[in-house]
């Protein structure tokens, strides 16, 4: 279907300017999709066309063979190792990870705990993208199989194992960060935060996802697996974290001042890769050859427990390896000319070929609108905001404020919300007018706010009773109550009182009345009248809060709102446009 659509659509001349002078880079590069990708972007003059792929003789022989199609204008450039760990481990076979109890608490640290800077540049993927700064990314790597066949069922019957027979020694510990380490979606949300941050920074322009369903388009039944049961949770794992995947995309194609982001999702087989003969590999090693001949059989008893570990049965015939005719299908294996018809036939898995996928792919690439990009189908089908409810919000509002019970801010929006509608509901209490703010001096500010934190019982009260602490202008005194169901980032760690954390907490969950905070709410007092005297005279579209948005009283002066002041502030500095904070 796509193949006939990508031949009737054709490549238009004017839109190869999306790739020519380009410096583009395909992660997994040397798989089928990847290198077939690379084919059709080395013919559209990029200026420069980065390869990766996890093991270095992988992206060796994928440059070599570009080498020998791509125009010498084009340069090429390898690069290797995993991009879901850290620099200092992306050599490290899947094996070695496995088995080193200090690489298992680095896969759990990065992907559990807050992200930080150190995490955030000790990423390989973050280095190769900050390293290289492509304006395309265009990304291969089957990220569902990569987190989803970590196999936390099988790190579960460790750690059940464990439990039932305690070992000497720690390896009940390692076996904990084992099971934590092979959990799929914090590492899927850390390795997005990674990607979108790293794009932000070096102000990537387009990036492209080859996706999967996870289940080769079959559904819930689908008899394919790897020895599990059927359905095989390892299976539904990767269609869920595939699924999940596809959504955290999604929230990137929705962030202002982020890349364009697009995903593809092939739904059937990818193949073929290549037809030989010889040794059959799996996970890039031959797969020994073992024998047990019929008078060497096991004798089964009933009532008897069978282990396999415990028997000495069968033997391993040195030197020689299952071999064979073949059909490479890339990461999905070697599959034998029965295996290869079984899950081609129609009604079944059937299959698609790398060079449709790539030739779609180079179509979205230069904006020719294919129909395959799921997250723009995503965006076309979601249901959003409408005209009636947007009609019906003022009567919702006049409604609630005819009650007048009070009520500031009962927290379901997060701490950093809750705190910044009683910061501006104190500024109101206090001054009245956004005018009155900015005129006032500081020092007096923070005697206003102070007192009235004092006498006024409902914002103190509410406030600490939702989490929500109170410092004073001093900066040394803190309101707050300790409380049966702590469920704040503050209340939950032990930290060190200096600067640096007072200022992260007062900044995220805690009412701040110090002087440079005051001094922050004065600036954005005076951005927001000097947009309104900038909308004044335009009586367009133009302006989302034009004239007449604000509410003022007799002198003409700007009443404080808390709730649309906060809905502005949350638009300019962080959850709107235009502009986003770097990681902390």
């Amino acid at each position: 279907m796509c193949f006939v659509l990508v031949e009737l659509v054709g490549i238009r001349k004017g839109d190869e300017m999306d790739i020519r002078g380009k410096k583009i880079m395909v992660l997994g590069g040397f798989g089928e999709v990847g290198f077939a990708i690379c084919r059709e972007l080395i013919h559209h003059d990029p200026k420069e066309l980065v390869v990766t792929s996890l093991r270095k003789e992988e992206v060796s022989v994928a440059v070599e063979r570009l080498r020998k199609e791509a125009p010498k204008s084009v340069k090429l450039t390898p690069i290797h190792g995993n991009l879901f760990v850290r620099w200092s481990m992306k050599d490290a076979s899947r094996e070695e990870i496995l088995s080193t109890p200090q690489y298992q608490r680095w896969l759990a640290e990065d992907a559990l705990e807050e992200l930080s800077e150190n995490i955030l540049t000790a990423s390989t993927l973050y280095q190769v993208i900050s390293d290289q700064a492509p304006e395309i990314i265009v990304d291969c790597i089957n990220t569902a199989t990569a987190l989803a066949y970590q196999n936390v069922y099988q790190s579960y019957r460790e750690i059940s194992d464990a439990l039932q027979n305690p070992q000497e020694g720690d390896g009940l510990t390692r076996g904990i960060y084992r099971l934590l380490s092979t959990l799929q979606v914090p590492p899927l949300i850390r390795h997005v935060q990674i990607l979108y941050e790293a794009m932000k920074r070096k102000k990537t322009l387009l990036y492209l996802k080859i996706g999967t369903t996870g289940t080769g388009g079959m559904g819930l039944n689908i008899p394919f697996t790897h020895g599990e049961e059927q359905p095989s949770r390892l299976l539904l794992s990767k269609a869920a974290v595939a699924g999940a995947h596809t959504l955290l995309l999604f929230l990137i194609s929705r962030t202002h001042g982020g890349p364009i982001v697009k995903e593809l999702k092939p739904a059937a087989l990818i193949g073929w890769k290549g037809i030989g003969r010889g040794k059959i590999t799996r996970g890039g090693h031959p797969i020994p050859l073992y024998d047990c001949l019929p008078n060497e059989g096991f004798r089964l008893v009933r009532g008897k427990r069978f282990k396999v570990q415990e028997f000495d049965v069968g033997r391993r015939l040195e030197g020689k390896a299952v071999e064979g005719a073949y059909v490479d299908t890339g990461e999905n294996g070697l599959f034998s000319l029965d295996e290869f018809k079984v899950v081609t036939a129609l009604g079944l898995m059937q299959y698609i070929t790398p060079e449709e996928i790539a030739h779609v792919a180079l179509l979205e690439i230069q904006g020719v609108n294919t129909s395959g990009d799921v997250l723009g189908a995503m965006a076309g089908a979601a249901l959003g905001s409408t005209y009636r409810a947007g009609f019906m919000r003022h009567g919702v509002m006049r409604d609630v404020e005819r009650l007048n019970a009070g009520g500031v801010a009962y927290g379901l929006l997060g701490p950093r919300i809750a705190k910044l509608i009683f910061e501006s509901h104190l500024l109101k209490t206090c001054y009245d007018t956004l005018e009155c703010v900015v005129r006032a001096p500081l020092r007096d500010m923070c005697k206003c706010v102070e007192r009235e934190i004092g006498k006024n019982q409902m914002i103190r009260r509410t406030a600490i009773s939702l989490g929500i602490p109170i410092l004073l202008p001093d900066g040394k005194t803190l309101l707050f109550a300790k409380r049966p169901h702590a469920d704040k980032g503050w209340e939950g760690e032990h930290w060190m009182m200096n600067p640096q954390i007072i200022d992260r907490w007062a900044s995220r969950e805690w009412i701040d009345l110090r002087r440079g905070n005051l001094t922050r709410w004065k600036e954005r007092f005076r951005e927001i009248l000097e947009e309104s005297k900038e909308s004044a005279g335009d009586s367009s579209s133009h302006f989302d809060r034009g004239r007449g948005f604000w509410p003022r009283n007799k002198d003409g002066e700007m009443i404080i709102d808390p709730g649309e002041i906060t809905g502005w502030i949350l638009v300019k500095e962080g959850s709107g446009r235009p502009d986003y904070p770097e990681v902390e």
